[in-house]
């Protein structure tokens, strides 16, 4: 007898009859359950029709509770107060708790490592911003450092992955506020990489991101928009200077070209000012070179001399205004005056530190509305730029050494000092970003 006809006989039996469970891409059941709506798996099944008894698990004859089932029964995040409470309780407490909080449960940390909690955290004006160091050390192996500037103590982070151990030459960016790039650069055994990852600061773990179109080391590199940019740089074959560049759009997940520089070019300074990338560096006759990039327009143009001729390493633009550091040791800082054409004395500090490698001023960034400076030693200086007199030779009320030698010292800080001025320093920052979370 055919199926038809056991049906019909069991029809007049009076027995109901049991739809099928569902096992068939043909119906919305088995479509991506991202897909919200019956109108949006259609698009992606066309054709399919609506199944006989769409909530009907296919895993139910398992036993197993359902993700729904198990919510309901699940301990709240705090006892005796709803989860919306407990959220805003916990986003309360200091960023550099957090990596505690993540030991509690299971619930607490899927909570601290999910993009909910510290975009609540953005929203509400709570989120803390991190200094991070990425220095080699006397061995030549990379390590890296996170600066708490609210409680002054250096924080404990992951390993830096294998492959930028020991690596030369790459790149290092924040894109979305809380991910650390590093991409490209050069391994001393395998060449020049397209290679790139990123460290997350909410969830303190390293992940890979789509690799560089092209191997380079020793380049430049910026974010525009929220979009990663390299330029320039140099590469193992015919033509080593590149002047090529290309940008990571991390929404995409993707990179493309964009224009090539004018001239092959090796950048040893950068920066991003009221939306232009301005870039300074070495042809391949190893003369001084100078372009800026229009991301509206994916054009290259030229510098102004008196920008160029004045620009130094390291530099930062904050709130519209262009600073560069004027010494050795960062206890001056100039301003360029774009009417002029010029760069102004801005602060000096009245306090010269000295000439050492371990006192070189490394890194200037932009930290809570101020600048920061960051040495060798991995002192830190911080100097409050919103005053409404601002061009002043000296101020020492604007100027506050936070971190390191001076008459600000702790235990953590003297150690760091110790450890990389011991000997004649050998040891040095390559790269410093703001992270926030």
């Amino acid at each position: 007898m055919d199926r038809s006809g056991v049906r019909s006989s069991n029809a007049q039996r009076g027995f109901r009859v049991q739809a099928p469970l569902v096992d068939s891409v043909s119906c919305y059941c088995k479509v991506d359950a991202g897909l919200k709506t019956v109108a949006g798996a259609r698009k992606f099944v066309p054709g399919s029709k609506l199944c006989i008894q769409p909530d009907i698990n296919p895993n139910a004859h398992k036993g197993k509770t359902s993700r729904r089932d198990k919510s309901r029964f699940q301990a709240p995040l705090l006892p005796g107060l709803p989860d919306d409470l407990a959220i805003a309780c916990l986003i309360r407490v200091p960023r550099v708790e957090h990596r505690k909080l993540r030991q509690v449960c299971k619930r607490w940390y899927r909570l601290l490592a999910g993009n909910f909690f510290y975009s609540l955290r953005k929203s509400l004006g709570m989120a803390e911003e991190w200094v991070y160091v990425v220095k080699r050390e006397r061995d030549g192996k990379i390590s890296w450092h996170a600066y708490d500037p609210t409680y002054h103590i250096w924080q404990p982070l992951p390993p830096v992955p294998g492959e930028y151990s020991y690596a030369l030459g790459f790149g290092c960016a924040v894109l979305s506020g809380c991910h650390l790039y590093l991409f490209g650069g050069k391994d001393p055994l395998k060449g020049s990489m397209r290679r790139v990852i990123f460290y997350s600061a909410r969830t303190n773990k390293w992940h890979r991101a789509p690799d560089m179109l092209r191997k380079r080391h020793f380049f430049g590199a910026c974010v525009i928009n929220n979009c990663l940019y390299v330029a320039g740089g140099e590469c193992e074959g015919i033509q080593r200077t590149l002047r090529s560049a290309e940008v990571y759009d991390p929404n995409r997940n993707r990179w493309n070209f964009v224009s090539d520089m004018s001239t092959p070019m090796v950048p040893f300074i950068g920066v991003v000012h009221n939306g232009m990338w301005f870039l300074k560096g070495l042809g391949n006759h190893r003369e001084v070179m100078s372009e800026a990039y229009s991301p509206e327009t994916n054009t290259w143009s030229t510098i102004s001399d008196g920008m160029v001729s004045g620009w130094r390493n390291p530099c930062v633009s904050m709130n519209g205004e262009l600073y560069a550091l004027d010494c050795r040791d960062g206890c001056k800082v100039r301003i360029y005056d774009r009417a002029t054409d010029s760069w102004n004395k801005f602060i000096d500090s009245k306090l010269h530190l000295g000439n050492s490698r371990a006192l070189e001023a490394a890194a200037l960034v932009a930290l809570n509305g101020k600048l920061c400076i960051i040495r060798n030693n991995m002192s830190i200086s911080i100097v409050d730029v919103s005053s409404p007199d601002k061009h002043v030779e000296s101020n020492p009320q604007l100027w506050e050494n936070i971190a390191g030698r001076g008459h600000f010292r702790t235990l953590v800080t003297n150690l760091w000092s110790s450890i990389a001025g011991r000997s004649g320093l050998k040891s040095h920052i390559l790269h410093c970003q703001v992270l926030q979370a």
